[in-house]
């Protein structure tokens, strides 16, 4: 079998699967036979002409290259690409309830909430790829359901699950700069809380709105909102709520981020000492999918904040009081980050050996972050343009695994 052609039947067979087409399906969009694909897919029969190429590649949504080109396959296969995101917002266009068949049978709550369970895991361990394949199922289920559902308990499930829905797709929107949809997946979430008087549900929302507006010069606007949840939440809250307070210590830092992008010192410190205080006050570090916070997320949300007001002296002072084993207790997504804004204090500040270990470390942590975002694309840039020798030999060796020339 000649190995060339059956490296591409594998790849063909990859994205085949990963873009959701069956056997049938495919054969029908290239114009052959299924036994034409199965054969494609073994090796058996090569794709190495060019129109036919072009043609498969094409109704992957992939360029030819990422057929046949090991590395550029291989960064392919570790990121989210265009024909994904652009998935995501297919699924924010539709509204499946208005077509829904009478009779046609919702999705079941529990089915919902696992499908939520396994992409906000996967989200947290910086499995972007997971995420995007499945989330335009996730969103227009949890659409349906939300519209169908009956009983008090059950609509508010119903409702949350939306709303994270949505959240789950902001989130993944800004992380690769498509900002203006990703405020319109957060004004999706917002518009779901507003009605229902759930201090869960409004907390969740307003935190991915004011994300949305941060990532789009909103700032004031975002800090406003954040703090308006969070006297409404501080009025609400009895003594010791455990399931509230962990998203209360969130607005704050949020807000805190959303001052220091706008160089509003003394709002971020205050932000960061409210957060402080709700970690104190929450006791031992809150994970879930959901939200993670505590202690060691806030001391990397002072970290980022730092990084924003271009205090990059202070920011590495301070990187240097935190205790790995407290920023061990993060999931991989939020350790990641932590380690980009260390990155990021290290270039600004001429430190190249030891920013390029902290981007070699959050690659080995989370190979995605790296990879695959336009943020660590300009990182590696930075180093490339400023390091030489063996340093420049290991950014080198990031930035191909990442695609980014040198």
């Amino acid at each position: 079998m000649d190995e060339q052609a059956r490296a591409v039947g594998q790849r063909v067979r990859y994205w085949r699967q990963r873009r959701g087409i069956d056997r049938q399906r495919f054969a029908d969009m290239v114009g052959r036979s299924t036994s034409w694909v199965d054969k494609v897919e073994k090796g058996e029969r090569s794709l190495l002409r060019l129109p036919m190429l072009e043609q498969v590649a094409e109704v992957l949504s992939v360029a030819p290259e990422v057929l046949t080109d090991g590395p550029k396959a291989r960064q392919a296969a570790g990121c989210v690409d265009a024909a994904e995101v652009q998935a995501i917002r297919s699924a924010l266009g539709q509204y499946p309830s208005l077509s829904r068949s009478v009779g046609a049978k919702p999705p079941a709550i529990g089915d919902v909430g696992r499908q939520l369970n396994y992409l906000g895991q996967a989200w947290i361990s910086s499995n972007f790829t997971a995420v995007a394949q499945h989330l335009p199922a996730l969103i227009h289920d949890a659409q349906v359901l939300a519209a169908t559902v009956t009983g008090d308990e059950d609509v508010r499930s119903a409702r949350r699950a939306l709303i994270m829905s949505y959240r789950l797709a902001s989130s993944m929107l800004l992380k690769f700069e498509a900002n203006q949809v990703a405020w319109l997946a957060a004004d999706r979430a917002m518009q779901i809380a507003l009605p229902s008087d759930d201090n869960v549900a409004l907390a969740r929302a307003t935190r991915s709105v004011a994300r949305a507006m941060t990532s789009s010069g909103q700032e004031p606007d975002a800090i406003v909102a954040l703090t308006s949840m969070a006297d409404r939440m501080r009025s609400d809250m009895t003594a010791g709520d455990q399931d509230q307070l962990p998203l209360f210590g969130m607005l704050f830092l949020a807000a805190s981020i959303a001052a220091a992008k706008i160089d509003d010192h003394s709002t971020a410190l205050m932000m960061h000492e409210e957060a402080e205080a709700v970690a104190v006050r929450l006791g031992p570090e809150h994970r879930s999918h959901y939200t993670v916070f505590g202690s060691a997320n806030v001391a990397a949300h002072r970290l980022a904040a730092l990084v924003r007001l271009r205090e990059f002296g202070r920011a590495l002072e301070h990187a240097a009081t935190i205790d790995p084993a407290v920023m061990a207790a993060l999931p991989p997504e939020r350790r990641a980050n932590y380690l980009l804004d260390l990155t990021s204090a290290h270039t600004r500040a001429g430190n190249y050996q030891a920013a390029t270990f902290s981007l070699t470390e959050a690659e080995r942590l989370a190979p995605q972050e790296v990879q695959c975002r336009p943020l660590a694309h300009g990182l590696l840039r930075a180093l490339l343009s400023n390091t030489s020798g063996a340093l420049a030999s290991s950014v080198r060796t990031m930035a191909l695994r990442a695609g980014v020339e040198a």
